[in-house]
């Protein structure tokens, strides 16, 4: 059928150009992705989140169950009350406001981390706090994505998005080197990665460095979002609260009732919601995998996030310009077979296996696991920057300008309607693995338990031809 008469792409390409945007306020919108990076490389990843299976929950299944549990329920509540946030925002007007409430709760619930210690019972408190981080954190992107279609023309999207995720992998990648390099040390050497005694006297046998990587996350955070909230210009003011919150719940009813009849719409939002849940996992439960199947180390796992954020950064500065030249959604269609081929490749490794074929007697005898995982998590940084930069963009192409917060905020929806059944399905599948009808040992229980990220991706990958993608090449060669 014929895209002109199906879908966006029948739909004008308003020129936010008519009010061109100073470069100063483009770099203060892209260093958000900046600011907000370390909380996914640092907490959600590489560095608190395998800290917390490893040290502080009872055991590695255990850490990764209750780790599904608590950002399942802070995704559960992202899911609950997004698209209405979203909706009243767009009827209101500006979105810098929500980000600052939002990153005030993301900002303490980082900081609460620091209380997360070695062996400790009582676990309520430290799930609280990752709940609330990453509630407040994921809010404050939804609003600051929903700014970008007001800062360039459709045709530069693409790179704005490209661009920007590059630039956040980047500042993820650095904030990993000042963790592993300067303040997370190996309980037994004392020493970091780089071979220093931990800075500000952290303690390695309390692993004071790693528990501090959320302060260093929120301290990050408030430093480097100021200047979008100085530099980057907002919408202004369209009503007053009462009569907002009624038109955007009016408008947010309305746009439920039609959404399964804008195909193209509803099936990326459909598509987008197990991609996306099941690439959140892979990088939620990455590291706690390799700290459990593999054994890895904290500055291991440390080097693979490096590693995943280097190519992670190219991989969205290419997928921007490739999202430029042949659309978002080609981009994204690539990325998830990618993606696949990755999830397969990892869960077929242990320390004496490579593609379910054993490799080795004994557990370190070879170091082809290790180095098939680390080509692996390059593959993933780099088809993950790609799929998530060019997915902002092909959101864009569903809506009209003036609906993009209620569109970005029913996009955090499909993403978290599936956020918290990715890591809870992980935690029932590591749970129900690990339980004594079967007697798999606890690494054969997180092998299995991973198994779910393969089902979400292929699933989307199914729903997305049903996805439109608006034409605009003669445009872009014409500006």
């Amino acid at each position: 059928m014929d895209d002109e008469k199906h879908g966006p792409a029948s739909r004008p390409d308003p020129d936010p150009a008519a009010r061109p945007v100073a470069r100063r306020g483009i770099w203060g919108w892209m260093l958000f992705d900046w600011a907000q990076q370390p909380f996914h490389t640092l907490v959600i990843t590489f560095v608190f989140a395998p800290y917390f299976a490893a040290a502080v929950a009872p055991d590695a299944a255990r850490g990764q169950e209750l780790w599904g549990y608590a950002t399942g329920i802070g995704g559960l509540l992202i899911a609950l009350s997004s698209p209405v946030l979203g909706a009243i925002a767009d009827a209101s007007g500006p979105r810098k406001p929500w980000v600052f409430v939002f990153s005030i709760i993301g900002v303490i619930g980082c900081w609460m981390l620091w209380y997360a210690t070695p062996g400790m019972g009582d676990l309520t408190f430290v799930l609280i706090a990752i709940a609330l981080a990453v509630f407040g954190m994921e809010f404050a992107a939804v609003f600051n994505n929903a700014m970008m279609p007001d800062l360039v023309p459709r045709s530069e999207l693409g790179r704005l998005s490209g661009s920007a995720w590059g630039l956040g992998y980047v500042g993820g990648l650095i904030s990993l080197v000042l963790v592993l390099g300067f303040m997370s040390a190996s309980p037994e050497s004392g020493r970091t990665m780089l071979g220093f005694e931990p800075i500000f006297g952290l303690d390695p046998l309390s692993r004071e460095g790693d528990r501090a990587s959320g302060p260093l996350t929120a301290l990050w955070y408030v430093i480097f979002a100021l200047p979008m909230f100085l530099f980057t210009p907002d919408i202004p003011r369209k009503a007053a609260r009462a009569g907002a919150i009624r038109r955007g719940l009016d408008n947010l009813v309305a746009t439920l009732r039609r959404l399964p009849g804008e195909k193209s719409y509803f099936g990326f939002l459909m598509s987008s919601m197990f991609y996306r849940d099941a690439l959140n996992a892979l990088y939620a439960f990455g590291g706690i995998y390799a700290a459990g199947v593999l054994g890895w180390s904290i500055i291991q796992i440390g080097i693979f996030g490096i590693l995943a954020n280097i190519t992670g950064a190219l991989g969205a500065w290419i997928g921007g310009r490739a999202d430029q030249r042949y659309g978002p959604k080609v981009v994204v269609t690539w990325s998830i077979l990618i993606l696949i081929l990755c999830c397969v490749l990892v869960i077929s490794m242990t320390q004496t296996q490579v593609l379910f074929v054993t490799v080795a007697a004994e557990a370190g005898a070879s170091s082809l696991p290790d180095i098939v995982f680390y080509t692996a998590g390059a593959l993933i940084g780099s088809a993950g920057g790609s799929i998530q930069a060019a997915s902002r963009t092909l959101l864009v192409d569903q809506v009209e300008r003036d609906r993009v917060t209620e569109a970005f905020g029913l996009y955090a929806l499909s993403g978290k309607a599936t956020t918290f059944i990715g890591p809870l399905a992980i935690a029932f599948a590591t749970a129900f693995f690990a339980s004594e009808v079967f007697g798999f040992t606890t690494q054969e229980a997180q092998r299995l338990g991973v198994t779910p990220i393969i089902v979400l991706f292929v699933i989307g990958l199914v729903l997305l031809p049903l996805v439109k993608t608006r034409y605009y090449a003669t445009e872009a060669a014409a500006g």
